[in-house]
């Protein structure tokens, strides 16, 4: 059969998505293409944000692989925007030239971003962020830069201004309006919000009217309204966008704010349709990324020869802002309105539920915990009344009878709801998020449902996956059982617990060591022959076999006696190399195994730990008592906090970082642990990653003193060590339990407190292990004497 020809205008999301579904709903019915402006392949562009202060190949951002097209018979042709198309012809011109013809033409051209009618809107250094040609150019600029301004406090201005504060520069955020996010905050949502980025260092003007940008050549000043100037280095945009409508208006399309469209998301030319961004469907034109993917699977319906009708889309939304937890969806205020309102001060909670005259869900804000989002975006959508105690509801109380478990929204971004989820595990044996996003496409986009799709995940297999091959048992009841029964030899817990190998294997003995030590640090006697290579040996082997030493160098200060003595060491041993770490601590290269202990001898020092699972360094700046920038004294906590924890096993290793300040020069935003000072207090973060899968630790919580800092990072520590799995970093970790139950499990004092004095019963038996096998070796050659 002749396959129709398709021809989608445009490389953005929405584009992808409708390709996609179009793919699943109608075979091979039709020969698609695909003209896309920009030189890539259609990516995410809600991971943009993170783009500006982390940087990356744009190919880390794609939706699709090249094999996935490919495989489709998808045509794609890039870095060559559509410019003229004739609809007596059907065909599409290119600008340069290329010729496409087609059966259905489908525009998907996305938006323009709003930039500043204003004198001096075209020097160097004023930018817009808008794709990832914008993030690359806005990166390469603030290199030589100090003070940058955010026009517009927006979601994506305020995404903009942290990826900016990030890279360490000092950020000021613009606004024409006297609230943040006016739209979808409400007064005390929007004082919360920006008193917590003040915190982390961004600074507001507003309202605030920009009249000119002024500089000789390139952006110098920003001049205001009320006569003030503002001196800056460069300059973001991100005050809104304009649907990109020039090429369907210049061919005779109906046009207003965006291409109109009817419930079939027909244009007003026959065979042409268009979705996305450049649409206005009801008078409504949507920015926000479900809406697009609700329009890209109708129009796939139908052109698959389905019914469907697009009959408009719930607004909702969450901002991406580190240490920021804050949902909004629908109307927050307005005449005909009523509001129940609930405020945790203490713990900064507040949840705004907005209803209609029927009592139904018309809006909501919640900031400081959004657990009850997905709930909200269900009751919404149904259009149900919710029960008579809004408290109980938000607190975790289910909706109505007509709102099922089953209907909850997990995967806001792209609705997949708890029952698809649910079906596809089941159907298909999931086991993995990732599976279940190849399935469902939930976590596929802004990933912030990943942790609920793992305990959905955990709920419907009823149990979770053995530790290894050589039982049936899961981490939980391996755990159970060794409390209860109080094991204290791995041998003797393997038998107990009818292990179907008689030693075990390499993967359950460590596994099984560190549970052992984890409940009972007084009582179980470490095995060395239960580690792995580098902690039975307390070095780290090399792939030539050697090992390399790293001494123990607290918050990355050290003396010039400690200097002298490691450089001696390192000309007598003949180290292959002297190399500093990313931890901030020196790195002996290339030590024989033999030598190990001869080598800690002479050094005199403690071993760093850079070879265990256990607690590495604490990377520190040098905070306010040298750097002008710096706010709170870094250093001294950053050894405190090594001091306190160094030696103490957790299941994975676990690298902490104190900033004196938030332009965060110790890296704390990809750190398992990092303390941020701000001007009263410090900021703790965890679960962050700087290694092959890169994470942005996550906000627990703010604190005033030296002395709190330590108490909550104890308590988490000793909370990631009980409830963890072996080799379970915290990244993983934090990701599977959720950011939200941590903070409100450590936020009871009483539970901290319990959980500080079993971290310290656990530390009271610890001792440096050079310094151990030292002492047993100078005891062994005494006895032979």
């Amino acid at each position: 059969m002749l396959k129709r020809r398709l021809l989608v205008i445009g490389g953005g999301m929405a584009a992808a998505r409708f390709v996609d579904e179009l793919c699943i709903k109608a075979e091979d019915r039709f020969s698609i293409s695909m003209i896309c402006g920009e030189p890539w392949a259609p990516y995410n562009r809600i991971q943009l944000s993170r783009f500006i202060s982390q940087g990356g190949d744009p190919t880390q951002l794609l939706l699709y692989s090249p094999e996935w097209y490919a495989e489709r018979d998808v045509t794609l042709h890039v870095g060559d925007p559509a410019v003229q198309v004739d609809f007596v012809r059907r065909v599409v011109y290119t600008e340069r030239g290329e010729a496409f013809y087609y059966d259905d033409l489908v525009f998907a051209t996305g938006s323009h971003p709003i930039c500043l009618d204003v004198p001096g809107r075209d020097l160097d250094g004023v930018f817009t962020f808008r794709t990832y040609a914008d993030c690359a150019e806005i990166r390469a600029y603030a290199r030589g830069a100090r003070k940058a301004a955010v026009i517009g406090g927006g979601l994506l201005g305020l995404e903009a201004a942290r990826g900016l504060l990030d890279l360490g520069l000092e950020v000021v955020v613009v606004h024409l309006m006297d609230r943040l996010m006016e739209r979808q905050l409400d007064n005390r949502a929007a004082v919360l919000l920006r008193e917590e980025l003040e915190g982390q260092g961004v600074r507001f003007l507003m309202p605030k009217e920009t009249v000119a940008f002024l500089g000789d050549g390139h952006v110098e000043r920003i001049a205001f309204s009320d006569g003030e100037n503002l001196d800056i280095d460069f300059v973001v945009q991100s005050i809104g966008i304009r649907p990109n409508v020039d090429l369907a208006r210049a061919a005779g399309i109906q046009v207003r704010r965006g291409i109109v469209v009817d419930d079939g998301l027909h244009t007003s030319a026959p065979n042409v349709y268009a979705i996305g961004e450049c649409v206005e469907h009801r008078g409504v034109v949507y920015g926000l990324v479900s809406p697009l993917y609700e329009q890209a699977r109708v129009l796939a319906e139908r052109l698959a020869g389905n019914e469907a009708q697009y009959r408009g889309s719930l607004v909702y939304t969450k901002l991406k802002v580190s240490g920021v937890d804050l949902f909004s969806a629908g109307r927050v205020e307005g005449p005909g309105l009523s509001s129940f309102v609930v405020e945790d001060e203490r713990r900064r909670v507040y949840q705004k539920l907005v209803f209609g005259e029927n009592g139904e869900i018309q809006g909501a804000i919640l900031y400081g915990d959004v657990e009850a989002s997905s709930r909200i975006v269900a009751a919404m959508a149904s259009g149900a009344s919710i029960s008579a105690s809004p408290l109980q509801w938000l607190a975790g109380g289910r909706p109505v009878l007509t709102i099922s478990d089953d209907s909850e929204i997990v995967c806001t971004c792209n609705g997949v709801s708890r029952r698809e989820i649910t079906q596809a595990i089941v159907a298909h044996g999931l086991t993995t998020v990732k599976a279940v996003r190849q399935a469902t496409r939930a976590a596929s986009t802004c990933g912030g449902c990943k942790a609920r799709i793992e305990k959905i995940i955990a709920e419907v297999r009823g149990k979770k996956e053995p530790i290894c091959s050589c039982t049936e048992l899961s981490r939980d009841e391996v755990v159970a059982f060794l409390k209860s029964g109080r094991y204290l030899t791995v041998l003797d817990a393997m038998r107990a617990l009818g292990w179907k190998t008689e030693e075990g294997c390499p993967k359950c003995r460590p596994a099984l060591n560190y549970y052992l030590n984890m409940l009972f640090p007084k009582a179980h006697r470490d095995e060395p022959v239960s580690r792995l290579v580098n902690e039975r040996e307390h070095a780290n082997i090399q792939k030539d076999g050697t090992f390399s030493v790293v001494p123990r160098m607290y918050g990355g200060v050290t003396s010039p006696a400690d200097l002298r003595r490691i450089a001696e060491v390192a000309e007598k041993y003949q180290v292959k190399m002297v190399k500093i770490t990313g931890g901030q601590r020196i790195d002996l290269l290339g030590v024989h195994k033999e030598d190990l202990p001869k080598i800690w001898a002479d050094l005199g020092m403690s071993s760093g730990f850079a070879y265990a699972k256990a607690i590495r360094t604490v990377k520190t700046c040098v905070g306010s008592e040298f750097c002008r920038f710096g706010v709170q004294d870094s250093t001294t906590l950053g050894i405190r906090i090594e001091k306190k924890f160094e030696r103490l096993n957790t299941p994975g290793k676990v690298k902490m970082a104190v900033s004196g300040c938030a332009r965060n020069c110790a890296e704390c935003s990809i750190k398992d642990v990092g303390v941020v000072a701000v001007e009263d207090g410090w900021e703790i973060f965890v679960g962050g990653n700087g290694g092959l899968k890169l994470r942005g630790a996550d906000f627990l919580c703010k604190v005033a003193t030296d002395d709190e800092a330590l108490d909550w990072i104890g308590a988490f520590l000793q909370f990631y060590r009980e409830e963890a799995e072996y080799g379970e970093r915290t990244s993983h970790f934090v990701e599977r339990v959720g950011i939200e139950r941590i903070r409100h499990h450590l936020s009871d004092s009483a539970v901290r407190r319990e959980l500080n004095e079993r971290l310290e019963e656990a530390l009271s038996v610890l001792e440096d292990p050079w310094e151990a096998r030292i002492r047993e070796l100078s005891s062994t050659t005494t006895n032979l004497t």
